[in-house]
């Protein structure tokens, strides 16, 4: 997907390194790599995004880490030669890419689907994540859908996935947002491959109901960055380890929507979580 015009420069931040690392099935999966320190950032992006979503945030967050941004197999630039779009494979996708880099210490950062993503490569990496990032991930936990309502969400977007997409977008952003932000957004995600971003909508919106465990299982330091509306369940966030810190006045991108403030945020939470 192409880059966010109206955010000017690059989409790589000046001194950057591109590479391709292969998935755990052989898929090329693209990066950008920047600046140097330790714990390395692994930024992972949403839904039918891809990796420049967090243009805002290699460059400032590059002066002080190393800041790695990935596109999941099927996004961006990455390869598309794949049989199964599920959370687990694109888990394997952000491994992959922390072992080319030889990075040993890690936080991964996941916004919306990616937030689930980052969980799966977390599994993978075990004792090199130091925490974990969600961006407008979960808003509580007790409660995944059935199959019946992933179902009846999806459907429409089967029918008619371009203009299904474009609605879904614009919902996702208060009456205050940028509107050619978010009509650049809702025209990028429906132009995403639709059988490519069906089956991942499914597998996100199925492994909800797996994410309580797989939180128990892990035990790592977990920090959600959400925005105030609608509305988090603290106390169901909080029953699995996770602290939540609001971002009030933002959408969904609050990324994009606010990048400095963003950073601002994201910045005390990283300075929250072990090393």
């Amino acid at each position: 997907m192409a880059f966010v015009g109206s955010m000017a420069g690059d989409p790589s931040p000046a001194h950057a390194a591109q590479g391709r690392a292969a998935s755990a099935d052989g898929v090329a999966i693209a990066y950008d790599a920047h600046g140097a320190g330790t714990p390395a950032l692994v930024f992972v992006h949403g839904w039918s995004c891809d990796r420049t979503y967090w243009k805002g945030q290699l460059e400032p967050l590059g002066r002080r880490y190393r800041v790695v941004a990935i596109d999941l197999a099927g996004h961006g630039e990455s390869g598309t030669n794949r049989q199964a779009w599920t959370i687990a494979a694109f888990g394997a996708d952000v491994a992959a890419v922390v072992e080319k880099l030889g990075i040993e210490r890690v936080i991964l950062i996941g916004h919306s689907m990616g937030g689930d993503v980052i969980v799966e490569a977390a599994r993978r990496l075990r004792g090199r994540v130091a925490g974990l990032v969600w961006v407008d991930v979960y808003r509580k936990l007790d409660a995944p859908p059935t199959a019946e309502r992933i179902e009846a969400f999806v459907a429409p977007f089967r029918v008619d996935f371009t203009e299904r997409t474009r609605a879904f977008v614009r919902g996702m952003f208060p009456a205050t947002a940028d509107k050619s932000l978010v009509e650049w957004i809702a025209a990028d995600m429906s132009s995403a491959p639709k059988e490519i971003a069906l089956a991942a909508m499914v597998s996100v919106f199925s492994n909800g109901r797996e994410m309580p465990a797989a939180l128990a299982d892990l035990k790592l330091p977990t920090i959600a960055i959400n925005p105030d509306h609608p509305p988090t369940d603290f106390e169901s966030l909080k029953r699995h380890g996770v602290e939540v810190v609001l971002m009030p006045g933002v959408g969904h991108f609050p990324m994009m929507e606010d990048p400095e403030r963003f950073n601002r945020v994201l910045g005390s939470v990283i300075e929250k979580l072990p090393r």
